[in-house]
C-alpha cells in the first residue's frame, strides 16, 4: 500500500480553486454566503481545507460529513418504503438555506454496491427527484451554484492500476494545483473554453453527424440551444457540451470506457437510437445495471452531447471516475453522451420563464437519471448548418473551428 497524502499547500490551493473560482460560476464565494460541504471521512484533509477557505473568504459552512463503507448495508436492510422515503421538510430547509454546494467524490471501495439489486438503487434515486428539482429551480433563478471535485484514495487508485501518488498526480495536473496561482490558471482555461463555445454558438448548427469505426450517430441540436462549459460546475472541466433535442437522435454508438456507477462497473456498452430513444442496448459486463437504468422514466433519451479537445485537457490516464474520464485527453480526445436529464442552462434565454410545456416542445429531456458514458476512440463530427452547408468541427481529438 502506498502511503501518500497531498501536502498542505496542495490542499490549500485545491480549496481556493473550489471556493474562490468554481462557486458563483467562476466568480468565487462572496462574504456571508452559505456553502454546504458534502465530504466523506476518507477526504477529511480536504474537508478541513475547504471549511477553512470558506471561513477565510467570509462565508458560512453547512457540513454534510459522511462515513465510509456503510451504504451497502443500507440497501440490504431498507424496505421498499424506506428506500422511497424522502425527508421533504429537511431538504426544503437545506435548499432554502444554501447558496452553494461543494461535493467531494471520495470512495474507499468503488465496488461496494456490487451485487445489490439495481432496481433498489434506482428507486432511491427516483425518490430524491424533488431535491434535484428544487436545486435546479434555485439555480435557474441565479441563486445557487454547485461544484464537484475528486479526492483520491488508495482504493480508487488501485482500481485503475495506479499508485496513490500517481493518482494524485493526475488530480494535481488536472486542477492546476502545480501552479502558484491555480485560480488564475482556471480563469485562463475558462477563457479558452469560452472562445470555442462562442464559435460554435455562432454557427447555427441544426444537426451533428458523428462517424467513426464504432459510431454512426445523428444528433439534432434543436431550437433555442447554446453550448456550455468551463463555468465552474465540476473541477476539472475542459469539455464543451450541449443538451440537444432528444427526438432527433438516430443511429448507433459504442463506448470503449467502463461506466462506474453506484459500485457497479459496466463495460462494452453499445446503444442504438431510433426516433430519439434507445431501442437496442448491450454490454459485455453488468448489463443488468444498464438495463435497469434505461428502464427509469426518460433515461432512454439523450440529455447531453459533449466533446473535449485533447489540447486543453491535462488528464492523460483513465481514473475510473466520470468526473475525470469525461474530460480525459489522449490521442483522440473525448466524446461522451449523457442518458437522461438535459441541462436547462443550454437554453439561451431566461430559464425561469420557460414553462414545462415549452420545455417539452423544445425537446429538453427530463429524468432523475443523468449518466455520462464515454469513448476515446477516433471519430469525426460534422456540423450540418441551417444554410445547408456542412463543416467538420471535430477530428482526431481536436476542434477544427
Amino acid at each position: 500500500m502506498s502511503h501518500y497524502t497531498p501536502s498542505e499547500l496542495i490542499l490549500q490551493r485545491y480549496a481556493r480553486v473550489l471556493v474562490n473560482f468554481a462557486l458563483n460560476s467562476g466568480a468565487g464565494l462572496k462574504p456571508k454566503e452559505v456553502v454546504r460541504l458534502t465530504v466523506a471521512e476518507s477526504a477529511k484533509p480536504l474537508y478541513v481545507a475547504l471549511r477553512n477557505q470558506v471561513l477565510i473568504s467570509g462565508g458560512h459552512v453547512l457540513t454534510n460529513y459522511l462515513p465510509d463503507d456503510v451504504t451497502r448495508q443500507y440497501y440490504q436492510l431498507a424496505s421498499d418504503k424506506q428506500l422511497q422515503f424522502f425527508p421533504a421538510k429537511y431538504f426544503r430547509g437545506i435548499v432554502d438555506q444554501t447558496d452553494h454546494s461543494i461535493f467531494i467524490i471520495s470512495e474507499t471501495n468503488q465496488r461496494e454496491l456490487a451485487g445489490i439489486d439495481p432496481a433498489k438503487i434506482m428507486a432511491h434515486r427516483v425518490a430524491f427527484q424533488p431535491l434535484r428539482l428544487w436545486q435546479n429551480a434555485k439555480e435557474n433563478r441565479g441563486q445557487f451554484t454547485w461544484t464537484g471535485a475528486l479526492y483520491g484514495t488508495e482504493g480508487m487508485a488501485r482500481e485503475v492500476g495506479l499508485t496513490l501518488q500517481e493518482y494524485w498526480g493526475q488530480i494535481i495536473k488536472a486542477c492546476f494545483l502545480d501552479s502558484t496561482d491555480p485560480v488564475a490558471s482556471w480563469r485562463q482555461s475558462a477563457a479558452q473554453n469560452a472562445k470555442l463555445r462562442q464559435k460554435l454558438n455562432r454557427m447555427e448548427i441544426e444537426r451533428l453527424h458523428i462517424v467513426g469505426q464504432d459510431v454512426n450517430l445523428w444528433v439534432k441540436l434543436g431550437l433555442d440551444r447554446q453550448w456550455l462549459g468551463g463555468g465552474g460546475r465540476n473541477i476539472p472541466s475542459f469539455e464543451v457540451f450541449i443538451s440537444p433535442d432528444w427526438r432527433g437522435t438516430q443511429g448507433h454508438i459504442s463506448f470503449n470506457q467502463p461506466l462506474y456507477q453506484q459500485g457497479n462497473i459496466v463495460t462494452g456498452i453499445k446503444l442504438e437510437f431510433k426516433d430519439g430513444r434507445v431501442v437496442k442496448s448491450s454490454a459485455r459486463k453488468n448489463y443488468a445495471y444498464l438495463k435497469s437504468m434505461l428502464a427509469v422514466t426518460n433515461a432512454d433519451k439523450i440529455g447531453e452531447f459533449s466533446l473535449t479537445d485533447k489540447r486543453l485537457s491535462r488528464i492523460d490516464k483513465f481514473m475510473g471516475e466520470t468526473l475525470y474520464d469525461e474530460n480525459m485527453s489522449g490521442p483522440f480526445g473525448n466524446t461522451h453522451i449523457a442518458l437522461g436529464s438535459a441541462f436547462q442552462e443550454s437554453y439561451p434565454g431566461l430559464v425561469m420563464k420557460v414553462s414545462k410545456k415549452r420545455w417539452l416542445q423544445l425537446g429538453f429531456n427530463d429524468s432523475v437519471i443523468h449518466t455520462d458514458i464515454i469513448s476515446t476512440t477516433d471519430r469525426t463530427v460534422t456540423a450540418h448548418l441551417a444554410d445547408g452547408k456542412q463543416k467538420v468541427i471535430y477530428a482526431s481529438g481536436k476542434f477544427t473551428i
